[in-house]
């Protein structure tokens, strides 16, 4: 653990878990990645993955696919003492950030496709989606106060909003 006097980054591909009540955990500059939070407000722990690409076709790190990020956060925030039937789950990002055309295919929208994948991953960890703010084509900045529990969304140019 880290004594915080500014935000934990999270890396692409990265997942960053703390149990410091002062901690800021950050995901700066999502595009069509996803930042996924989670926190439980009874073991004051909390902790966040830089999601990449939706499947992991059994590749690491774990942290870089949405079907193995969830249960690896799960997992370590776990091992702080989290409970998984409190885990209060957030994610941001999953911008559409190039325009291909008309006519183009899904499969180049890398960010809708992993927000769909994040969303199938929490639901197969028994986990609840209480928020979430993504799509369009605005990148964003995810940070969650581990202490608080607060999980504030900045999209480029705007003010952080509560998620």
């Amino acid at each position: 653990m880290t004594t915080a006097t500014r935000p934990l980054t999270v890396g692409l591909g990265q997942l960053v878990v703390s149990a410091e009540a002062g901690a800021t955990i950050a995901a700066i500059g999502l595009g069509s990645c996803i930042g996924l939070v989670m926190h439980d407000d009874v073991a004051a722990v909390g902790g966040m993955v830089h999601i990449m690409l939706p499947e992991s076709s059994g590749k690491t790190p774990p942290g870089k696919f949405a079907d193995s990020a969830v249960p690896a956060l799960v997992a370590e925030l776990e091992a702080l003492g989290a409970e998984r039937s409190r885990l209060r789950v957030k994610m941001a990002g999953g911008a559409q950030m190039f325009s291909a055309g008309s006519g183009s295919s899904s499969v180049l929208n890398v960010g809708a496709r992993n927000g769909i994948a994040t969303r199938a991953a929490v639901q197969a960890a028994g986990l609840s989606l209480l928020a979430a703010d993504t799509g369009g084509s605005n990148g964003r900045t995810v940070e969650l106060t581990v202490g608080a529990g607060q999980v504030l969304v900045r999209s480029v140019g705007g003010q952080p909003e509560p998620l």
